[in-house]
């Protein structure tokens, strides 16, 4: 038999399988969105008329349900008497700067572009010139921000992408990439003094999946595609991404890439820099792109590396190869109760030690945040005759301090044998610790209140409460004494400003690595009568990032630098390595093209203008690209 008959009639294997080309997703619908607030327009927290807090919309596992208890302790914890009724002005929507216009660069659009690829209205602007945290916010409800973008573009393929950078860094325009507008370091600001036309570039028609290997179980999708379309459609084909931000609803891949992102199934999938093994981009030279994507590689100084957390500096992502894994056979969650966060956090390390895996998510949380888990239990939840029984024997019998007590919560997931394993070991690193298990049911909650959480700090605002997130990472050995000096840190300064009431400060652990852990800290205060509370907030949180870097934690985990923590660079760099970075993305962006200034320590770029730019724009091999 010849080799070419035998090669005709070979069965089929495993490798034979052909790559599969998704169906192409919706883009973004930004009539879903909030143009004001976090998240989707159907869902928000609000006072009902009998003065109970309650979420509108269906989304979520509070959604429209009372909340009573949550007004009385926020009350409580803060140390004021909050009117149900009686809520805090805002000026939204504020006046919004006229655009500035730059006739060349707008006439090479239009000559490229369709008209529906181009948005000047002043709402759709506003939104494009500012993320989620907390100054951001304010300034949206409260005066507007000095600057916006002045233009929002929406490029469809890559080609686009290429056209429209070309034409910016001809025509001395600043580019903005803008993914999901969830950032929390006041990356999308714009430099109040840009004179230059400002364009935000938003990716939303770049959502696709363009193809899926089940061979090599890879993907490669465009930056614009949103963590939940990504996970409905490789769901649809028995696949999963596993990046599960707190953000995965409206946050992007690009965005991920740009802000060095973490989900919180890291311990099974990897951060996203282990996720993503190849990434596109497009700068003034052009597009940047390998010819083939290994399994590792060693190719000298390697260039798109260098984008994981550029925070939109000096290229636009536009896709990216990725790391994909079959569905998992099973998911489970569950809980443990500890009597203190001291068990928590040794339960934690002894985890990391275990000779079985982590499970997918553990997340430890303190005191006062268990406090407010329980502050969102819904009417009538925990009444009944069985809940009544469970906290009698958790009090009474067990011992546990409702003053001291913490909570961790976890997600399975992988094979039965593996989650049966991962079950067994957590049960008896529990007992070893004090532990009490607690049930699948309020692990599930914990897990899904996360993504219902993040709608809080909107509410907060109307009822005179400034509040924010920021993470650090630390070592094993400096958690216990790192979390009260910085708790610490926060009670001293909010005293010293006679600020009223309690400041409301807590921190939960969320990430765990065999060397340390990532800890997530929540910052509100009562700031009626307060002046500049943005301000003041803004005060508090670098104290608390001063004490942070005191005590030997990170400057960020995951939320990324931006301008928000840009001041604090020249504690973690020496002067020649911020030297070095400078230099470095001068010569990537020498026309300042993309000036948004994130993670500059001097908090802008110098304009240096397009002329050199233009030069090597001009010089690009249009095959290259």
């Amino acid at each position: 038999m010849s080799a070419n008959s035998y090669e005709d009639n070979a069965p089929p294997t495993v490798f034979s399988r052909q790559r599969i080309t998704p169906r192409r997703p919706e883009p973004r619908n930004d009539e879903e969105l909030a143009l004001d607030g976090w998240g989707f327009r159907d869902s928000a927290f609000s006072v009902s008329e009998d003065g109970h807090v309650q979420m509108r919309g269906s989304r979520y596992v509070i959604s429209g349900k009372k909340l009573p208890r949550l007004l009385p302790w926020m009350s409580r914890v803060l140390g004021v008497e909050l009117d149900p009724h009686a809520s805090a002005p805002s000026e939204y929507p504020p006046t919004i700067p006229e655009p500035v216009e730059n006739p060349a660069f707008i006439e090479t659009l239009r000559g490229a572009l369709e008209p529906e690829q181009l948005d000047t209205r002043p709402q759709v602007r506003l939104r494009h010139g500012h993320g989620r945290a907390l100054e951001d916010v304010w300034a949206v409800h409260h005066g507007g921000p000095a600057r916006v973008p002045d233009l929002v573009v929406y490029p469809r393929s890559e080609d686009e992408a290429v056209i429209l950078v070309r034409a910016a860094c001809r025509h001395d325009v600043v580019l903005v990439p803008y993914g999901g507008g969830t950032n929390v370091s006041d990356a999308l600001r714009c430099p109040a003094d840009e004179t230059r036309m400002i364009v935000s570039v938003d990716l939303k028609e770049m959502n696709r999946i363009r193809w899926i290997d089940p061979v090599e179980q890879t993907a490669y999708i465009e930056a614009g595609a949103v963590g939940q379309s990504i996970q409905n459609l490789l769901t649809e084909y028995g696949y999963t991404l596993g990046h599960e931000p707190d953000s995965v609803e409206l946050s992007t891949l690009g965005g991920w890439i740009a802000t060095n992102a973490s989900g919180m199934k890291k311990n099974r999938y990897g951060n996203i820099e282990e996720i993503v093994l190849d990434v596109t981009a497009v700068n003034c030279d052009g597009k940047l792109v390998r010819s083939c994507v290994g399994p590792r590689e060693s190719i000298a100084l390697d260039l798109l590396r260098m984008l994981f957390g550029s925070e939109g500096n000096w290229a636009l992502i536009t896709s990216a190869t990725v790391k994909i894994f079959p569905l998992p056979e099973v998911q489970r969650y569950d809980s443990v109760l500890f009597h203190s966060f001291e068990d928590g956090v040794e339960f934690a390390y002894d985890l990391t030690r275990s000779e079985v895996p982590t499970p997918a998510s553990v997340r430890l949380v303190d005191n006062l945040q268990f406090q407010f888990s329980q502050a969102l239990k819904t009417e009538g939840e925990g009444s009944g005759l069985i809940a009544r029984l469970q906290k009698w024997l958790v009090m009474r019998v067990y011992g546990f301090d409702p003053a001291r007590m913490v909570a961790c919560t976890l997600v399975f997931e992988g094979s039965k044998e593996t989650v049966a394993r991962q079950r067994r070991e957590i049960r008896r690193l529990a007992r070893r610790h004090r532990g009490m298990v607690a049930g699948p049911s309020n692990g599930k909650r914990g897990y899904a209140l996360t993504f219902a959480i993040a709608y809080i700090q909107d509410f907060a605002l109307t009822r005179h409460i400034v509040a924010e997130s920021f993470e650090t990472s630390v070592p094993w050995r400096e958690v216990l004494p790192f979390c009260e000096r910085v708790k610490a840190r926060v009670h001293r300064e909010h005293a010293q400003r006679g600020l009223p009431g309690r400041p409301f400060v807590t921190c939960r652990v969320t990430q765990l690595y065999p060397a340390g852990v990532c800890i997530y800290f929540y910052l509100a205060f009562y700031s009626k009568e307060v002046q500049e509370p943005a301000e003041v907030f803004a005060e508090l949180e670098r104290a608390a990032r001063d004490e942070i870097l005191a005590a030997g934690g990170s400057l960020s985990h995951h939320h990324g630098i931006g301008k928000l923590r840009a001041g604090f660079l020249d504690r973690i760099h020496s002067d020649a390595s911020l030297t070095v970075l400078q230099r470095v993305e001068d010569a990537l962006d020498p026309g300042n093209a993309f000036a948004l200034a994130n993670h500059r320590a001097d908090g802008r770029r110098a304009n240096t203008g397009a002329g050199d730019a233009v030069d090597t724009v001009d010089a690009v091999d249009a095959e290259r690209i």
